[in-house]
């Protein structure tokens, strides 16, 4: 009924879409949730880094049926704070209609996206950088409804605007409802749920907003990502480490306005927000340990079985001299330990940079300087890790597959030194700070340790 209140309201020859079940996008979030904390380019997607509005489309189309009165319509700005899963934290906003000639009451959502082709191809059209969203409509019981669900803070802030500027969005808002206008390409940073709005609000505004928000912030991309991630530690670390130079530039205020707080913050400061309300109100997310903190933490094992080192006697034969672990049992199943860990998520961040920059368009995880770091061969480590976690011993190989060992620690440990020297003599805008203080010194140590004591040369025997 309310849907077809809205079409013959706005004129419109075509059934409007009714947005999908709140279990349908959740079911969608959680199988993509652990490509979101690993891609992820949370999702950070971003193809063009444009300085300056986008121009909405032109509203062509067929005549729309204009409210009689447009001091009885009112447009209300919702924001919803940060939720604490993976798919939320950056929070949500929408738009509110409400217009007494009609006695009509709608919320205009750009977050949904179909899930009907199954999580699978979804997942793969994800990571291929393919993210079609759309416009869902909804009455405000039901959208309100789900954040409730949620725990999540809504704010109702009204805009003021004139008569003329609601005409102007009340317009785009009805061209936006075609069919044909429904989808469109997600890109996280510059044109998501938020952007949306923002740039259909500055085109009712004649181009207002964007004038006034082009100063640069102190904060770049990075910064939003790492601050409103702090509540999943993993999800931060991985984004750090898979996103590159691209969100490493300060962020005009324009541009800040992906985010819905500070959308809401900078049409505030603009005078444009009255009759402020919190619908529901919840705590927000709590920030966690700061997960290089945590990741330093390998740095105390691989001290303890710096401590166990010893030179190693000729037992046999086919023994060589060399180092080895004391309480081997236990020494080397913590190096196994150590080193199934480091495996596991060195080559899974470089088998994802790796395949993302050849074959996804997500931009922001191609040419990363941390591929210098993280190898996506590494992943075969974790057999030998495996190896000393179950036998409590060095890894026996013969000389030829010991050099072969050796060559690749080697070219590991070269490839951190060009790291090192790239960012010492500033050949790259990407911020790896964090990286080079808590990560690079347990790798260091950790690399080290499996070259002294990880391998052990067995010597041939012949006998003629």
């Amino acid at each position: 009924m309310i849907y077809a209140k809205l079409i013959h309201v706005l004129h419109l020859s075509h059934p409007i879409r009714a947005p999908f079940s709140n279990g349908s996008i959740r079911g969608a979030w959680l199988s993509l949730l652990f490509l979101l904390v690993t891609v992820s380019s949370l999702s950070a997607t971003s193809q063009v880094l444009a300085q300056n509005a986008p121009t909405p489309p032109p509203i062509d189309g067929p005549d729309i049926r204009l409210p009689a009165d447009f001091s009885q319509v009112r447009f209300y700005l919702i924001t919803v704070d940060v939720g604490d899963h993976v798919w939320d934290n950056f929070g949500h906003t929408a738009l509110r209609l409400v217009d007494d000639n009609s006695d009509t009451d709608l919320v205009f959502n750009w977050g949904l996206f179909d899930a009907s082709i199954g999580y699978v191809r979804f997942a793969a059209n994800f990571a291929r950088g393919i993210m079609d969203y759309q416009l869902g409509v909804s009455p405000p019981g039901w959208e309100l409804g789900r954040y409730q669900q949620e725990s999540r803070t809504v704010w109702q802030d009204q805009l003021i605007l004139t008569s003329e500027q609601k005409r102007r969005l009340y317009e785009r808002l009805a061209w936006n409802i075609r069919d044909e206008n429904l989808v469109y390409e997600y890109d996280y940073f510059f044109d998501n749920c938020t952007t949306r709005v923002r740039d259909y609000l500055d085109e009712a505004l004649g181009g207002v907003l964007s004038e006034q928000s082009r100063a640069l912030t102190q904060s770049t991309f990075r910064d939003a990502v790492r601050d409103h991630y702090a509540s999943l530690p993993l999800v931060y670390f991985s984004l750090d480490v898979l996103m590159n130079e691209r969100i490493d530039r300060r962020m005009t205020q324009w541009e800040r306005m992906f985010l819905p707080l500070a959308l809401r913050a900078q049409l505030d400061r603009a005078g444009l927000l009255t009759d402020q309300q919190v619908l529901m109100e919840f705590p927000s997310p709590q920030a966690a340990v700061n997960p290089y903190h945590l990741a330093a933490l390998l740095i105390i094992p691989c001290l303890l079985l710096l401590l166990c080192l010893k030179r190693a006697s000729i037992a046999s034969f086919s023994s060589q001299p060399g180092f080895t672990l004391r309480m081997p049992a236990l020494s080397y199943r913590l190096l196994g330990l150590v080193g199934l860990v480091i495996a596991v998520f060195s080559g899974i961040y470089g088998l994802i940079m790796s395949f993302g920059w050849l074959f996804s368009s997500h931009q922001d995880i191609h040419g990363n300087l941390n591929l210098l770091l993280f190898w996506p061969t590494d992943l075969f480590a974790a057999v030998i890790a495996l190896r000393w976690l179950l036998t409590g011993r060095a890894w026996s190989v013969s000389s030829t597959r010991h050099q072969w060992v050796m060559t690749y620690f080697i070219i590991h440990i070269m490839a951190a030194l060009v790291y090192l020297v790239i960012v010492a003599f500033g050949l790259t805008e990407q911020r790896v700070g964090s990286l080079l203080l808590y990560v690079l010194p347990v790798l260091a140590l950790f690399t080290v340790l499996v070259m002294t004591v990880g391998v052990s040369r067995v010597r041939s025997i012949r006998f003629t």
